[in-house]
């Protein structure tokens, strides 16, 4: 029969953190915290095996897991730690599952809870990583100074078409009004000096013509007078002179009329 209690032993979920540091396969310090969740089995046996076999439960997990820590990671880099925490964990609990289990204990989940670098490693990767964000935000500065640009010169190759083509139409009209002008001037020159002759008997072509251009003369000066705003430059207005000039304003405005036939036919006469 029972004398004494030799002790209790608990069958409740307990935890145990676990602070682990190693190196890594770049020659790195890390502080890796482990959490591992174990209870004892509920089977007579295993309470049996947890509380004769095993002294220390807690110094044998943290044994193993640090076992597992320092053979796993050193064969991994720095940055790879953070990407493989699950396959640690996963090792961990692989190796703390069959050996507690011979001593009545399950383990549940052995999760790396933390992956801690030396401080001068925190702080050269937080460097690497902000003069990297930097590059990259330079780069796309870049491309979208590059991007601003093309579409800048698309914007003003287009306004520059399209002005072109503006410029091209208002010259091509300004042309067309040009000449409607000038072929209504010619018609009402020719309608004129035709109505001059038919009216008044023994009058030339040429005369009538160089009466039609003093009158037309005289008329451009009457204008200038009357503006006060015009540069006038004023010419000999004699008698004597007035013959030459009609000579001079008749040679360069008869000088465009070979296209005109009524007119050629009339300088002939």
């Amino acid at each position: 029969l029972c004398q004494f209690v030799k002790g209790s032993i608990s069958t409740r979920i307990q935890m145990l953190e676990i602070n682990a540091d190693t190196k890594t396969k770049d020659n790195v310090f890390v502080g890796i915290k482990v959490a591992v969740q174990y209870q004892v089995n509920g089977d007579s046996q295993s309470i049996q095996d947890a509380m004769y076999k095993l002294t220390n439960p807690r110094a044998q997990i943290e044994s193993y897991v640090l076992d597992v820590v320092r053979s796993s990671v050193p064969k991994i880099d720095l940055d790879n730690v953070f990407l493989e925490k699950e396959e640690i964990a996963a090792s961990i609990k692989e190796m703390l599952g069959e050996t507690m289990g011979r001593f009545g204990y399950s383990i549940l989940a052995t999760p790396v809870t933390d992956i801690e670098p030396n401080m001068e490693v925190k702080r050269a990767m937080n460097e690497i990583n902000k003069a990297k964000r930097l590059r990259q935000a330079a780069v796309d500065e870049g491309e979208a100074i590059k991007i601003r640009s093309i579409k800048e010169a698309e914007a003003e190759a287009a306004r520059t078409e399209i002005q072109a083509k503006a410029d091209a139409e208002a010259k091509f009209m300004q042309g067309q009004g040009i000449a409607r002008q000038r072929q209504a001037i010619v018609s009402g020159l020719r309608d004129s000096v035709n109505c001059f002759k038919a009216d008044v008997a023994g009058v030339d072509s040429k005369q009538v013509m160089d009466l039609l251009l003093v009158t037309q003369y005289f008329d451009m000066m009457k204008d200038i007078g009357g503006n006060s705003r015009s540069n006038a430059v004023f010419m000999n207005h004699s008698p004597g002179a007035l013959q030459d000039l009609t000579q001079a304003i008749q040679g360069g405005f008869m000088s465009s009329l070979p296209a005109a036939p009524s007119f050629a036919q009339a300088q002939r006469h």
